[in-house]
């Protein structure tokens, strides 16, 4: 947590003065039972109304200023940890936006939306609340015992004595609760997940009729840390009453002594009076501090997450200032005897992959389900990192480029597609941000979306709601190619991006592709034979390794693997 207090600095102003003001409220707060003790002893007892009044005024100018200073310091310390949180929050999304896959693999979805949200709430609630107990708590506690010891020294021992057994109440109950913190900042994760899970599958869910078991899922997890938050806030709950109850005891005590020694002439009756304020103020602070001590734990617990995402350093990472490369030519894209391992994995995904693809031409790999089609897209923009071999683009190693010069060469549509919330058109111009209205327009013809989005209310300024739901699976692909030909980079990556279109639309949008990207490198995923035919040339690939390259007729000749995807799409005829 103290390394996160260092994101504090440029607030350093606004906590002196939460400090100062704070400082000053407690000095305020300790001298005004001293004036009471003044208005009683010297005052009501003698009966001098002046001097009461003299004093009377003197006690509610400091507490005016005590209330002014209690104001300033909770707008300040509201600001500077609300300052603090949304500083926190950018520096961990933009430190999550550097992870490659592994990392969010590693992580979890789930888990990285409750370490932005919720654990930085917590972090910044405790930071709010310390600014204004670690000054206020020690002052008045430890002013409070000694301006007591000056009142009556005797009467004192009273304090002394309580203050241990507090301390010991404090540490036991904390020490039990700290633990508990940490399971419950877990559980909150895996109840963020099942209801991810549930909210964004709620169409297979209610397809299947699991409606029922995802509840009971929802209720396990819920159920689950419900009980946990019930055990954590039981022992935590105990702590106030302990407490209270010992502070009566100690009144009970101060008030039968004190009566004793007023009788017996050693105490004055405002003095008695002050004591008891005192002894007060020194167990309050004392509750503000358990207080804190209950707070603590579990924000420890949350700026511990926080660090983790933090600390975690990307394995994918730019080259060295100064030894950044740019690609030359024109997209002439080289796979040299690439291989990769997922992390984790025995069996390597990829296997001795060597190929190259030139601009104007289209290049398509092909195989069955698990073949590795995706991951070799995957390793083009470097969302992962080859682990033997290298990946070249104009001759320069994928590794040596920056990430955002590389990937501001490509044109990815991935095989989902991802639809952002906003209009058609923001979503098109999501490839390049100063597209023009006549290159979305373009965009959109040469991917075959213009005539659906023309017949929509409002054209490309209809709204895509979130997750594009309110458009079909073609039309997503369609708006997802639009926004990658609206890029005009050297290199088009399609990962499956043709699944959803009917063979018409598929026939009629590669041949207007042919046309745009007549100086670009082209790569197309694909299942189906009829979207490969046409490649310049076609990668089979069987269990990770290349099993054959060349066209659609020498393949037929020379591949099995080919030939057998090949039959198993298209008759005889077809194939003639």
């Amino acid at each position: 947590m103290l390394k996160l207090l260092r994101m504090l600095k440029p607030y350093r102003v606004l906590v002196f003065f939460v400090l100062l003001f704070v400082f000053l409220q407690s000095l305020s707060d300790l001298y005004l039972p001293t004036l009471l003790s003044d208005i009683v002893d010297n005052g009501v007892v003698k009966g001098d109304y002046p001097y009461i009044w003299k004093i009377g005024s003197f006690m509610l100018l400091f507490a005016l200023v005590g209330g002014i200073c209690s104001i300033g310091a909770s707008f300040l310390s509201a600001k500077s940890a609300g300052g603090f949180g949304r500083d926190l929050r950018s520096r961990v999304f933009a430190h999550v936006e550097k992870y490659s896959l592994h990392e969010f693999d590693k992580i979890g979805t789930a888990s990285l939306i409750t370490r932005t949200t919720n654990d930085i709430t917590q972090v910044q609630q405790v930071l709010m609340m310390m600014m204004r107990v670690m000054v206020a708590a020690p002052m008045m506690c430890f002013g409070g015992i000694i301006m007591a010891l000056y009142k009556d020294a005797h009467l004192s021992l009273i304090i002394i004595a309580i203050v241990p057994i507090l301390a010991i109440v404090i540490l036991t109950i904390v020490s039990r609760g700290v633990p508990l913190f940490k399971v419950m900042q877990v559980k909150i994760d895996k109840l963020n997940l099942v209801l991810r899970e549930n909210l964004t599958g709620i169409r297979v869910i209610r397809s299947f009729n699991r409606t029922k078991h995802e509840q009971a899922r929802f209720n396990d997890a819920n159920l689950d840390l419900t009980n946990t938050a019930i055990k954590v806030n039981r022992i935590m709950a105990s702590l106030m009453p302990i407490m209270m109850l010992v502070l009566n005891f100690a009144s009970l005590f101060i008030i039968w002594f004190g009566g004793l020694r007023i009788d017996s002439g050693n105490m004055a009756v405002g003095d008695l009076m002050a004591f008891i304020q005192y002894a007060w103020q020194i167990m309050f602070a004392l509750i503000f501090a358990s207080m804190m001590f209950v707070m603590i734990p579990r924000a420890s617990a949350s700026a511990a997450r926080i660090n983790e995402v933090l600390n975690m350093v990307p394995d994918i990472n730019d080259p060295a200032d100064g030894s950044a490369k740019r690609a030359s030519g024109r997209g002439e894209l080289t796979f040299d005897n690439v291989s990769f391992h997922y992390p984790g994995a025995e069996m390597p995904a990829l296997s001795n992959i060597s190929f190259t693809a030139g601009p104007g031409e289209v290049t398509a790999i092909i195989g069955g389900t698990g073949s590795g089609k995706s991951t070799l897209i995957n390793l083009i923009p470097r969302f992962y990192d080859v682990t033997d071999g290298s990946i070249k683009i104009g001759g320069v190693d994928v590794r040596e480029i920056t990430q955002e010069n590389l990937r501001a060469g490509i044109g990815l549509v991935p095989q989902k597609a991802m639809l952002f919330t906003g209009t058609i058109a923001e979503n098109i111009r999501f490839g390049k941000s100063d597209a023009t209205d006549e290159e979305i327009r373009h965009a959109a013809v040469v991917a075959q979306a213009f005539d659906f989005v023309s017949e929509m209310n409002d054209g490309f300024d209809s709204p895509i709601a979130q997750g594009g739901t309110n458009v079909s699976g073609g039309q997503k692909q369609r708006l997802s190619i639009a926004r990658a030909l609206v890029r005009k980079p050297s290199i088009y990556l399609f990962d499956d991006s043709f699944s959803a279109l009917d063979f018409k639309t598929d026939a009629k949008l590669r041949a207007a592709l042919r046309r745009e990207t007549t100086e670009a490198t082209v790569l197309i995923v694909a299942q189906r034979v009829s979207t490969v035919m046409d490649a310049d040339r076609i990668i089979v690939l069987d269990d990770g390794k290349v099993s054959a390259i060349g066209t659609h007729r020498e393949l037929l000749q020379s591949s099995s693997v080919y030939h057998e995807i090949v039959t198993s799409q298209l008759s005889e005829e077809e194939i003639a």
